[in-house]
C-alpha cells in the first residue's frame, strides 16, 4: 500500500524539527550520515538526544560545528547547486534538493529586491540549513514515503535577530515561501516556522488541511529548540498506509479562448501534462456575442501552479487565467502487468482500502494487440478486462 505521512505543525516547522522527526520515527542517525557523506561539507556532527517538550517525549537533532577552520559551506546560489550537483546523493536527492534551494535563494532575492546570484546563507547558516534539507530527503527516502500532507502552519510572532537587524516574525523570507499555503499565528512570541522549515513544507507537501484517511504505522517526534510554555515545541510527523480513497488539494486552472488555431490544442495538451499537471481538458462553450470559444482546465498540485500558469501564457493566445483550489478524492492506483492470451498486458488496478474495485488494461497494449492480430480495439479491451475481472474475483 502507499506509504504517506502526515505534518503536524501547530508547533511550527523546522530543519533540525524535520530531523528530529525522522530519527524518532526509526532513520538511524548513520543511515543520514551515511547519505551526508555525498556532500563535499566538513566540519560539523549529527547528534541526536530524547528530551521532553512541555512533558511530551522527543528526538532534538543538532548540527554541531567541530571544526571551524573547516567548517566553510557554500554561501551563494552557484556554490550550493554546484555543490548538490557534484554529489554522490541519487538523482532523485539531487533534483527535489536543488529545486528547495532555488526557492529558497528567490525568495531571499524577492525580499532584498536583489538577483539570486547576489544573494547568501546569512542566519539561515549555510552548514546547518545544507545538512537540514538534503537530511530530509533523505529520511523521507529512507521511509519510503510516497507523498507528504501538512496541517495549517503556525508562525508565531514577535521578531528575531538577524544578520540584517531584528525583522518581524514570520521572518519576510518564510512569508515569502509560504505564499499561497494556509498558515496562522498565535500568541507564541518565538519563531516557531524558519526559512528551511518553510523552504521544506512548500516544496514537499502536496496538499494542507486535516490528516488523511489512513492506517498509522509509525509517528516521529521532533523537538524544537527551546521548551516553551504555551504549548509543545514538537513537530509530529505520522506515517501510515493510505487507507482508503487518496484524498488531496490541488489547483485548478482555467481559460477562455475564442482565438486560437484548434490545431494548437494537441501540443499546448501535451506540455502542460509533460510539464506536471495532473489533468488537462477542453471544453466547447459560448462567449460573449456568441462566439464560440474553449474553456481549458488545467488541474496540477500548488507547487506546480506557477509553471504552468507562465506556459499557458507563453503558448495560448489568453491573456488571463483564474484559479482555485478544490479538494481531490481517488481511488489508490497502481500499474501491473499480466499475462493474458495475447501476451503480457500492463493493467491499472483501482483499489479502496484492500479491495479490487476496477481493473482496466492499457489501452496503448490494447491498441497494439488490435493492430498486430487485426482484432476489434473494442474486442481486445472487453476480453481482457473481463479475464482480468474473473481473475481478480477467484482471488478474493
Amino acid at each position: 500500500m502507499r506509504q504517506i505521512a502526515y505534518i503536524d505543525c501547530q508547533s511550527g516547522a523546522s530543519g533540525d524539527m524535520f530531523l528530529g522527526a525522522l530519527v524518532d520515527a526509526g532513520v538511524p542517525l548513520e543511515e543520514l550520515e551515511r547519505g551526508l557523506s555525498g556532500l563535499n561539507l566538513r566540519g560539523y556532527a549529527l547528534t541526536a538526544k530524547k528530551v521532553r517538550r512541555l512533558g511530551l517525549r522527543a528526538t532534538k537533532v543538532d548540527v554541531e560545528i567541530t571544526d571551524a577552520s573547516k567548517a566553510q559551506g557554500p554561501r551563494g546560489w552557484r556554490d550550493v547547486e554546484g555543490m548538490i550537483k557534484a554529489s554522490r546523493l541519487s538523482d532523485r536527492i539531487k533534483q527535489k534538493g536543488t529545486e528547495i534551494f532555488k526557492r529558497l535563494f528567490q525568495a531571499e532575492a524577492r525580499v532584498h529586491g536583489r538577483r539570486i546570484d547576489k544573494v547568501h546563507l546569512h542566519e539561515l547558516s549555510a552548514i546547518d540549513c545544507v545538512v537540514d534539507v538534503i537530511g530530509t530527503l533523505i529520511g523521507l527516502d529512507s521511509l519510503g514515503i510516497d507523498r507528504l500532507y501538512s496541517s495549517s502552519i503556525n508562525l508565531g510572532t514577535g521578531g528575531v535577530v538577524t544578520e540584517h537587524g531584528r525583522l518581524p516574525v514570520p521572518a519576510p523570507v518564510t512569508l515569502e515561501l509560504l505564499r499561497g499555503r494556509p498558515v496562522y499565528s498565535t500568541d507564541v512570541s518565538f519563531e516557531l516556522t524558519t526559512p528551511t522549515g518553510a523552504a521544506l513544507i512548500s516544496s514537499l507537501v502536496s496538499g494542507f488541511g486535516s490528516m488523511p484517511l489512513m492506517s498509522v504505522k509509525r509517528i516521529g517526534v521532533g523537538a524544537g529548540s527551546m521548551d516553551l510554555k504555551e504549548q509543545p515545541n514538537i513537530l509530529r510527523l505520522i506515517i501510515g498506509e493510505d487507507a482508503a480513497s487518496y484524498e488531496e488539494e490541488v489547483v485548478v486552472i482555467e481559460t477562455n479562448i475564442d482565438d486560437m488555431n484548434p490545431q494548437a490544442y494537441e501540443y499546448i495538451m501535451e506540455r502542460l501534462l509533460n510539464s506536471g499537471a495532473l489533468d488537462v481538458s477542453l471544453t466547447n462553450i459560448i462567449m460573449k456575442k456568441g462566439r464560440p470559444g474553449v474553456r481549458l482546465t488545467v488541474l496540477c498540485h500548488e507547487r506546480d501552479m506557477d509553471g504552468l500558469v507562465e506556459l499557458m501564457f507563453r503558448e495560448t493566445t489568453t491573456i488571463g487565467v483564474r484559479f482555485y483550489r478544490a479538494g481531490r478524492r481517488r481511488l489508490r492506483r497502481e500499474m501491473m502487468e499480466v499475462e493474458t492470451r495475447f501476451g503480457r498486458v500492463n493493467v491499472k488496478v483501482s483499489r479502496l482500502a484492500d479491495e479490487v474495485i476496477r481493473v482496466m488494461p492499457e489501452y496503448s497494449d490494447c491498441l497494439r494487440i488490435a493492430k498486430r492480430q487485426k482484432i476489434p480495439l473494442l474486442d481486445v479491451m472487453r476480453e481482457i478486462a473481463s479475464s482480468l475481472t474473473t481473475d481478480s474475483d477467484k482471488e478474493g
